[in-house]
């Protein structure tokens, strides 16, 4: 099986698009913050139109699904997605398809 790293900006890209999806607005419109806890994990506030929404693990590795299907032309549920917290690069996902 192949591991791919799925870049800190395109976990905030996939959020990006994943929020425009559900509130039917352009991607552009929505602002993420990438944060880790280690109590709590992974988790996103996004803010849309002033609303601020927290998306935790699951939600996000929802936003990765759909961005894996829509962007990247990828069998999001053939794919195994791992959140990672990364000293040098942030917040990363492994991919394995």
């Amino acid at each position: 099986m192949e591991e791919t790293i799925i870049s800190e900006q395109d976990i905030v890209n996939a959020i990006c698009l994943f929020m425009a999806y559900k509130r039917d607005v352009q991607p552009q419109d929505v602002q993420v913050e990438l944060m880790y806890d280690d109590d709590y994990g992974f988790s996103a506030e996004t803010y849309v139109n002033g609303r601020k929404q927290v998306l935790i693990e699951s939600n996000m590795i929802e936003a990765l699904r759909y961005w894996l299907d829509n962007e990247m032309n990828v069998d999001p549920f053939s794919a195994s997605l791992r959140l990672v917290l990364d000293d040098d690069q942030g917040i990363i996902a492994y991919l394995r398809n």
